[in-house]
C-alpha cells in the first residue's frame, strides 16, 4: 500500500511523512477514522514507507523487495491482530484466517467490520481479538526484526480486544520492545481503555469530502461527473460506500426505491409483502444498507431542493423529476419521522434482523407519513 494509491487526505499523509523522515516514529500510534475509511490503508502505507529501501520525499518507491512484500501483506516484519469469530484456534487455523484476510484486504482496502465477519461466514457472531491471540504478542515482540528497520504490529479494531488481550497489549505499550511500532486502527477510539489511549500517539483520519470522493469516482472509475457527485453525496465520507455504490446510483437502487415509495403510498400491501420484500432480501445486507442510505439521501435532496434547487446541482433528469414530485410528499413536517424510520431500518439490518420483517415494518411506518 502506497500513499499515492489512497485518494485525498494530503494533511494526514504529510504528517506521517514528516514523522518518518525526521526519525520521530512513536512506538504506538492510533489511527482513528470512520468505518470504511482510509485509516487502515494509511497505517499500512506508513509501515511500507518506513520499510522501503529507497523512499522518495513523498512516498515509498513501490518496487524494492520490501515494498513488494508489503504490497502483498507478506513482509516477515508485518504482524496482525484481527477480530475473529473463534477464540481458540491453533497456529494452522490462525494462519488460515490471516491468508483469508490478506485476500480480503487486497480486494477491498477500505474494509468494514461487517464485511470481514461476512467473509468469515460469521455474520451472526461477535468478533473479538482473543486473549489467546494477544498471549503471543510478548514473544513475537521480543524477536528482532528480520528485514525492516522496525517490526510492525497492526491491530485492526482494537475496540474489540478481549479485556485480557487489552491488558496484555497495555503491558507492551508501557515497556515497548526496541524498534517495534504498534499501529492501532480504530473506528471507535472512545471504546478503548483510557490507559491504552494515553500511551498512543493519535493520528486522526478524517472522512473524505464529497469533492475528493467525486474526483476518485470520476477519474479512476470513469463515472460521469454528475453521477460521481451524486454517489459521493450518498457515501457520507466513506470510501468503502462510495466504491460499493458506483454504478448503482440512478439505476437499480433508484428504480427499486421509487417503486417501493409508490407502493407504500398506494398501500399495495400484498405486493410489498410477497414480491418487494423478497427482492429486498435478495439485495443482501450490504445492498439493503446501501438502499436505505440512498433513501436517506433522497430525503435530503428533496428538502434541499425545496430551499434552493442550486443546493443540489448533480441531479440526473430522472432524479430531478422524482425529487420535484416527492416534494409534495416529503416536507419539513414529516421529514424527521421518515428519516427516523429509515435510520431504524438501517440499524436493524446492520444487526442481522430478518430483512423481510424490517422491510415490511418500515413500509407500514412510511405509509401514514407519506399520505400526510
Amino acid at each position: 500500500m502506497l500513499f499515492s494509491t489512497i485518494p485525498g487526505l494530503p494533511e494526514v499523509k504529510s504528517l506521517l511523512l514528516r514523522s518518518a523522515q525526521s526519525g520521530h516514529v512513536a512506538h504506538a500510534q492510533l489511527f482513528a477514522g470512520v468505518e470504511g475509511g482510509a485509516a487502515l490503508a494509511l497505517a499500512l502505507a506508513y509501515a511500507t514507507y518506513l520499510s522501503c529501501d529507497a523512499p522518495t520525499p513523498t512516498d515509498a518507491c513501490g518496487v524494492c523487495p520490501a515494498c513488494s512484500k508489503m504490497a502483498r501483506l507478506v513482509h516477515p516484519d508485518l504482524h496482525w491482530l484481527l477480530p475473529l469469530a473463534e477464540s481458540k484456534l491453533d497456529d494452522e487455523e490462525r494462519n488460515a484466517r490471516l491468508i483469508l484476510f490478506r485476500a480480503f484486504f487486497l480486494e477491498q482496502p477500505y474494509p468494514t467490520y461487517h464485511e470481514w465477519m461476512s467473509e468469515l461466514k460469521a455474520e451472526n457472531k461477535q468478533g473479538t481479538i482473543s486473549r489467546e491471540a494477544a498471549a503471543q504478542l510478548p514473544m513475537r515482540a521480543a524477536m528482532a526484526a528480520f528485514e525492516a528497520p522496525y517490526k510492525f504490529f497492526v491491530i485492526w479494531l482494537p475496540e474489540l480486544l478481549h479485556p485480557a488481550a487489552a491488558n496484555a497489549l497495555l503491558k507492551l505499550l508501557e515497556e515497548p520492545p526496541r524498534r517495534t511500532v504498534f499501529l492501532l486502527v480504530s473506528n471507535q477510539p472512545g471504546a478503548l481503555l483510557p490507559t491504552i489511549l494515553s500511551r498512543t500517539q493519535r493520528v486522526s483520519v478524517r472522512a473524505h469530502t464529497e469533492p475528493e470522493l467525486a474526483e476518485l469516482l470520476e477519474q479512476e472509475h470513469q463515472m460521469p461527473a454528475a453521477a460521481a457527485l451524486a454517489t459521493a453525496q450518498l457515501a457520507d465520507g466513506s470510501l468503502n460506500t462510495a466504491l460499493a455504490l458506483r454504478g448503482e446510483v440512478g439505476t437499480e437502487l433508484f428504480d427499486f426505491l421509487i417503486d417501493w415509495l409508490r407502493q407504500c403510498w398506494g398501500a399495495k400491501w400484498q405486493e410489498l409483502l410477497d414480491k418487494r420484500s423478497e427482492e429486498f432480501q435478495k439485495l443482501g445486507r450490504e445492498g439493503q444498507k446501501h438502499l436505505l442510505r440512498y433513501a436517506l439521501g433522497l430525503v435530503r435532496k428533496v428538502l434541499l431542493v425545496g430551499l434552493d434547487p442550486a443546493l443540489v446541482p448533480a441531479l440526473s433528469v430522472a432524479e430531478a423529476d422524482t425529487v420535484r414530485k416527492m416534494s409534495r410528499l416529503i416536507t419539513p413536517q414529516n421529514a424527521d419521522a421518515i428519516v427516523r424510520a429509515l435510520t431504524d431500518a438501517h440499524y436493524h439490518v446492520e444487526r442481522n434482523a430478518n430483512p423481510k420483517l424490517v422491510f415490511f415494518d418500515t413500509s407500514l411506518t412510511l405509509y401514514p407519513l407519506l399520505r400526510g
